[in-house]
């Protein structure tokens, strides 16, 4: 075995390899289908993608125990007089080499590696079945390190036991994109770890800056690391004013007049200068003006409202903010926020419905609420730009309630409406997966919704508390969570 075992392994992949080549070159021993070659081939190329990719993963798992396997013998064979930092350099050198990986590249992925190996078992369990990618595991390896030895394993079980009593609900985590399950491991990470958010919060403000970075053509990018709600109130405000000023005359994309009225409150000089309130609104003096308002939509628990509990709020289109932003932001938008409730169980948001086949803003807010942002898979478009869309045709006989409703931006909704893909059924709290041209079925993401937490020393039900009466209206278990939409 030993050498010539890896030899002979390495050259029955390269046969297999060649196979699938000649397969999708159409050189194989015999067509997909013989009835239609074209449709045959088509749909045996996606069969040939999704099995390379589990294999893709596969070798991702071995990659990583080989590395750590060799780190671990090269450690024994240096002898205990190699100073560690030494050994760590050469290894990682090593690696980088046999990988082409740059020295640091080649000590991040070692880290990451190691981290996968021993202390991540479902992440590389997950890698050698093939249903996660080491994109994923990458993610997985990051949120794990900011937490303590259990929050690791609270963290994994969460989105990878499918047995566990609080497992991640819709689209499994190998069918998300990485980036889309970086936000939401993210998300999960800031609400439940041991240290408050707040406390992160308040070093990571400390690191506020701006950024230019020269790029080629030309071009530069500036950008600004802020506290999410003046980022995010910053963003919406430079699109509400671009879209006021889209019109047939208008040639620009909505993109290329972020950029110009971006440009024009920062460069213009003088009193062009944007003015970035403590709120967070964005109000330039010479900013062209328009009559859409942006919005921001916070919920907020109502014990971490009242100061009761520092639980994490969400900003819409951003994930988790701290409890004393979500207060703030409520206390300066009290003149316009828009109040519903949502489920206390679990956290959704509840049904509304209407009888005519116009979506109103309320029943537009709810989908914004319900889905986060564009429901097709993958996509990271934020709920200001979606559009919703009857999932039912109201000529067909669809209603017009959230559960025949979704919300896809503009691209997706272009595509639903002239190609083959169609949206599958919505729920009143999960939004519709969809079904390709070819067939397949692909899962939506769903939003991490959760029962509010509760004071420390309370009981179970909500008690007589006049201040939490007031804040519902009602009084009772409804009054556990609430959402607020802060006209910026």
């Amino acid at each position: 075995m030993g050498k010539s075992a890896v030899v002979r392994a390495f050259v029955e992949m390269r046969a297999a390899l060649a196979v699938l080549v000649a397969e999708v070159d159409g050189c194989g021993a015999e067509p997909f289908s013989v009835a239609d070659p074209l449709a045959g081939l088509a749909d045996g190329c996606l069969d040939i993608l999704a099995g390379v990719r589990e294999v893709e993963a596969g070798i991702a798992g071995l990659i990583a125990r080989a590395a750590v396997a060799y780190e671990e013998s090269a450690s024994g064979v240096g002898g205990p007089g190699v100073p560690v930092v030494a050994q760590e350099l050469a290894v990682a050198a090593e690696i980088g080499c046999v990988l082409a990986l740059g020295p640091r590249a080649a000590g991040s992925f070692l880290a990451t590696a190691h981290a996968v190996v021993a202390s991540l078992p479902l992440t590389l369990a997950g890698l050698q079945a093939g249903t996660l990618s080491w994109g994923h595991a990458v993610v997985m390896a990051a949120e794990a390190a900011a937490m303590d030895t259990a929050g690791a394993v609270e963290l994994e079980a969460h989105f990878l036991d499918t047995d566990a009593q609080d497992t991640a609900r819709g689209c499994p985590v190998g069918e998300l994109p990485a980036h889309r399950f970086r936000a939401k491991a993210r998300s999960w990470r800031e609400r439940h770890h041991a240290e408050s958010i707040e406390t992160w919060h308040a070093g990571s403000v400390v690191d506020r800056r701006v950024e230019f970075r020269p790029d080629r053509d030309g071009m530069a990018w500036l950008g600004a690391y802020l506290p999410a709600d003046q980022a995010a109130a910053g963003w919406n405000r430079l699109t509400a004013i671009s879209r006021g000023l889209q019109g047939p005359g208008e040639t620009r994309t909505l993109a290329q007049l972020r950029a110009d009225t971006f440009a024009a409150s920062v460069v213009g000089g003088g009193s062009a200068a944007a003015d970035c309130t403590a709120s967070g609104a964005v109000d330039g003096a010479d900013l062209p003006r328009s009559p859409i308002r942006a919005q921001v939509l916070v919920t907020v628990p109502v014990f971490a409202l009242l100061g009761l509990t520092d639980e994490a709020a969400v900003l819409g289109g951003y994930g988790p903010i701290p409890a004393s932003m979500a207060r703030r932001l409520v206390a300066e938008g009290a003149g316009s926020f828009y109040r519903v409730l949502v489920d206390p169980r679990g956290g959704a948001p509840l049904e509304i419905g209407r009888k005519s086949y116009r979506v109103g803003k309320a029943m537009r807010n709810w989908l914004r609420l319900r889905d986060g942002k564009c429901p097709f898979p993958g996509c990271s478009n934020s709920s200001l730009d979606t559009e919703a869309d009857h999932i039912l045709a109201w000529a067909n006989g669809g209603t017009t309630g959230v559960s025949n409703l979704g919300q896809p931006c503009p691209k997706h909704h272009r595509l639903r409406h002239t190609t083959g893909w169609k949206p599958t059924p919505a729920s009143k709290t999960e939004p519709p997966g969809w079904t390709s041209p070819a067939g397949r079925q692909y899962h939506s993401e769903h939003q991490d919704w959760e029962p509010t937490k509760w004071p420390r020393g309370w009981p179970g039900g909500i008690p007589a508390h006049p201040r939490v009466n007031a804040l519902a209206g009602t009084g009772g278990a409804n009054a556990t969570r609430r959402i607020y939409c802060l006209r910026r």
